[in-house]
């Protein structure tokens, strides 16, 4: 096992599968699956782990998500608060996904960097 796999995290939380990686000066934390309650938890402590690192990015990517609730929503917007640096960013996810997100009308609010 090379350095880079020791440093990626792999976690599965009833739907949600989390990757939480250093990239070079990116922290990237990949979503798959159904971020809603269950999932909740695991993307909490991913995300609080990659704000105490010094990485110069956090991008939480949705691509691989097929679903996300209020309580997803909630934590993404609460991150992007946290982030008042402008270091916190979000890659789309698919249509059903980012659906959510202007039905909602948080696409202006939150930081998409795509």
């Amino acid at each position: 096992m090379d350095e880079g796999d020791r440093a990626a995290q792999t976690s599965r939380l009833g739907s949600l599968a989390v990757r939480s990686e250093r990239e070079g000066e990116a922290h990237i934390i990949e979503l798959v699956g159904e971020l809603d309650l269950d999932g909740a938890p695991r993307l909490e402590e991913a995300l609080r782990e990659a704000e105490t690192g010094d990485a110069g990015s956090i991008v939480v990517d949705l691509g691989g998500l097929d679903f996300i609730d209020s309580t997803g929503l909630r934590l993404l917007v609460m991150a992007a608060e946290r982030s008042g640096d402008g270091r916190f960013s979000l890659l789309r996810g698919p249509k059903q996904v980012h659906r959510v997100f202007e039905i909602t009308d948080l696409v202006d609010r939150l930081p998409f960097a795509d």
